[in-house]
Parts: C-alpha cells; structure tokens; sequence
C-alpha cells in the first residue's frame, strides 16, 4: 500500500509539473480537453492587431480610441480595428486558448507566464516589404514581427528545455498581411514605376516565403493564411467612385497575389519537411457575401459602420464620427476593417470549411495532423 501512496504522490507531482510547464503540449492534452493547440503566434496587420501599435509612442496607426471596442467585453477601445473581436481573438477561442498578447506589452518582462499560449506580432499599417511605415515608426513590418520572435522563440526554448520542439511543431503561426502593400503599389508613383503589378504580387510572395523559412528554422510547423479579401470593394476604396463601385483593379491583382502566395505554400510544403497549413480563400467568401448578404444576414456591404461623410469613409473611425446602430448587418466596421461579424464568420469557415475555402485542409484537420 505504501508504494502504491508513493506512486499516486509522484504521479500528482509529475501531472502538476507538466501542467505549470508542458502542459500544452499535444501529448498531454487530456488534462485540458477544449486546449486544441499549445499556443498560436499571430503575424499580420490591422485585420489581427490586438493591441500592439498601441506600445508604439509616434504612430498614428492605432485604434485605442472610441468608437472602436464599443462591442467588446469591456465596452472600451482596445487597440483592435474593430467594434468589438477580431479575428485573432475567435481563433484562439475556437482552439481552447486566451488570446495572443500583444508582443509590445510583454517584452519588458521576457519570463512573463503570458508568453506560454503565444505572442501577437500582429501591427497595424504593417506589409510584408518594409515601407515607410519602418522609416517612421507607425507599425512593425513582417520582418521585424519575425526578428522578434526569433528572440521570443529563444527564451520560450530555455523556459521548455527538451520538450520545446514539439511545443512549437503543434503550435499555430497565423499570417494575415499582404493588404497594405496592394494599397501602398497602387497609391504609389513611384512603386508601379520600379515594377510591373505581377512583379510586384510575386515579389510579395517570394518575400514571404523568405519570412517563412525563417519561421520554421525555429520551429514553426503549422500555418494558418487568409489570403487577400476583396479589398478594392472596402469602403475607402468605393469612396473614390462616383458609382460606388468596387476598385476591380484592386481586386485583380489582389487574387493574383492570392494565386502566387498559394503556389510558394506549395513549393514551401515539397521543400521543408514536417511543414503543413491552412490556406484561406478569404476572398471567396467575401465575394460571396457581399453577392448575396441577406444569406448571411447582413444588408449593407457599401458603406462602413463608423465614419463620416460619403459611404462613412470620407472621415474615418474617430471620436467625432458616428456609428450605425446595429453593427452585425454591417459588412465593413470602418474604410478598411470588418465587423466583428464578419471576423466571426471568416474563424468559423477557416476552422471547419469546405475544400473550396480552405486549401489544402481546414485549421481542425491542421490541428490533427
């Protein structure tokens, strides 16, 4: 009886160990049935900044000021683009996990318990190349959200020790970015001089590739993309036509992008071992609620919620700025960003979506694999 005590005791110790420690790992995820993942690093712009343009002193990029946040737990501004979730925070819900914090809020306490379920990269005016929003200190570029979680990435392998591998191989990289480099070529002179747009498009994708190498030399195994959304038919963008039509320029060679970013996952996949992800037609099921919205409930997919002026996208989402009374029948929250309605249904699609908006596989089957 004695050593049957001795073991029970031990096994406890052990169990907390694992819990304090490893216990998101896959392995022993029995203990935490809804924890589908040990932790998602979340990269990307405004469509998931939880925060962290926020910790930037000099940067007009932000959003932590009303109307933002108005549905949102707490009623108040949190640095997201959004009246309320966004898409980073439906995900880590639908897999078991608090959101990622802001990676600017913890890096002053690098031992910070937070770290363990993931980090948001995520900022705000952010592209894959390095614009000036680098030069002025607006957001972080994707190269810089990856230097920083290289340097995240060696302090979580002292805190893990021998079960880091398999912490990051089962964890999520999410990558929503891409939007701003469309908008900053076509708003730029000077950018479609130096190239022509599928030039561009494929230097975004190669680009990216590169960044993503980098990911998985320090241990990123599964991704999650969105592709590019119809962002030409974003109110900033119908603004500019006395019709109010969508920018199909835009459009085009948004989808092109999506084409070239789709076959560099197929080439990253045949040449690193053990990587496999999720790629989300973001710009399918765009199109088809803004084709027929009442399917989905929604009845304005024009003008944006919070603004003022023309389509609410002629003065932005500021204090001064009125909000639509029902923000759920709204496709677009400001000039740019999604309701939280329309977050909610792109993390549904992109957890459990068919063949025809996830490719090759849904974020469930990612999980499992």
């Amino acid at each position: 009886m004695a050593g049957c005590c001795n073991n029970n005791n031990n096994n406890i110790i052990f169990r907390e160990i694992f819990l304090l420690f490893l216990g998101l790992s896959m392995s022993f995820s029995s203990f935490s049935q809804a924890q589908m993942v040990p932790a998602i690093f979340a990269f990307g712009d405004s469509l998931i900044d939880v925060g962290n343009n926020n910790y930037l002193p000099v940067s007009i990029v932000k959003a932590n000021f009303p109307h933002n946040g108005v549905d949102f737990s707490t009623k108040k501004p949190t640095g997201r683009f959004s009246n309320g979730k966004n898409a980073a925070d439906f995900l880590s819900e639908k897999v078991g996990l608090p959101t990622s914090p802001p990676y600017l809020s913890l890096k002053s306490n690098k031992n910070n318990a937070s770290f363990l379920t993931g980090v948001s990269f995520a900022s705000g005016g952010a592209g894959i190349f390095n614009g000036s929003d680098q030069a002025l200190h607006q957001s972080l570029p994707l190269t810089k959200q990856v230097s920083s979680y290289v340097t995240i990435h060696g302090d979580l392998v002292q805190q893990l020790g021998s079960s880091a591998e398999q912490y990051f191989s089962k964890s999520l990289f999410a990558i929503v970015i891409g939007s701003n480099d469309i908008f900053g070529y076509f708003g730029s002179s000077d950018l479609r001089k130096k190239s022509t747009p599928q030039q561009y498009v494929d230097l975004m994708a190669t680009t990216l590739k590169g960044q993503l190498k980098i990911l998985y030399a320090h241990g990123a195994r599964k991704f999650v993309f969105a592709g590019l959304g119809l962002i030409g038919c974003a109110p900033s963008q119908r603004v500019k036509n006395q019709t109010e039509e969508c920018n199909e320029e835009v459009n085009y060679w948004s989808a092109k992008y999506n084409e070239a970013l789709k076959s560099a996952l197929q080439e990253l996949k045949s040449e690193l071992k053990g990587m496999a992800y999720s790629y989300f037609e973001t710009y399918t099921v765009m199109q088809d609620i803004i084709q027929n919205p009442a399917a989905r409930g929604f009845t304005e997919v024009k003008s944006a919620c919070c603004g003022l002026g023309k389509l609410k996208a002629k003065i932005p989402c500021v204090p001064v700025s009125t909000y639509c009374p029902n923000r759920s029948n709204h496709v677009f929250w400001d000039l740019y960003h999604p309701t939280e309605a329309i977050a909610r249904i792109f993390v549904d699609t992109i957890l459990d979506g068919p063949s025809q908006y996830t490719f090759p596989i849904n974020v469930r089957h990612l999980v499992a694999a």
